[in-house]
């Protein structure tokens, strides 16, 4: 009667779990995918090997002055606005500065990626904190319901395994040859 129950339950519980299961499955390819041929994981890969010509003991105008210049071209595109955070790429044919700049109400706005070694701008992208593809895996894209109910799934796909591995081993015939002991 227990191991009834049990199957039973499995059994109602993983098909819509199975959904979730696709969905994880899904995102966390595509994550991966553009992690691995993406534009950051290019710019590591090239610049690996390489060192850095700024080192912990050159002089200050090593780093300031580059960003300097990437904060005046950035104010003079967007005006006065504030700066989230700031990333300075010195390795490679073309370092860069990358300053990510908020909205002056709040949130996040563009990131602009300029040219290190003479302050020109090289492109402006629309910034989030976190890709959308990521956000969607996570389910932070749907806010922080989706935080919760992924959080959730995450536990129902851990219990699905330990109990399904579980009536796997209380169905399985003892004494079997070969593969049917495995694959009954």
């Amino acid at each position: 009667m227990k191991l009834l129950f049990w199957r039973k339950w499995h059994r109602w519980v993983g098909f819509p779990a199975a959904i979730f299961l696709l969905w994880a499955a899904t995102t966390g390819f595509l994550v991966a995918f553009t992690e691995f041929f993406g534009e950051a994981e290019a710019l590591r890969e090239a610049t690996r090997d390489l060192v850095s010509p700024v080192t912990t003991s050159s002089p200050a105008s090593a780093w300031s002055g580059p960003l300097a210049a990437a904060v005046a071209t950035v104010a003079s595109q967007a005006g006065t606005a504030p700066i989230d955070s700031i990333t300075i790429q010195f390795k490679g044919n073309q370092p860069t500065v990358s300053l990510f700049i908020g909205k002056p109400t709040g949130g996040e706005d563009r990131r602009f990626v300029v040219d290190a070694r003479n302050g020109s701008l090289i492109r402006t992208d629309a910034y989030v904190d976190k890709p959308f593809l990521n956000r969607l895996h996570s389910g932070e894209a749907f806010g922080d319901g989706g935080l919760v109910f992924a959080m959730f799934w995450g536990v129902a796909m851990a219990v699905l395994t330990v109990t399904g591995t579980w009536i796997y081993f209380t169905m399985r015939r003892p004494n079997q040859p070969g593969l049917r002991k495995v694959f009954w």
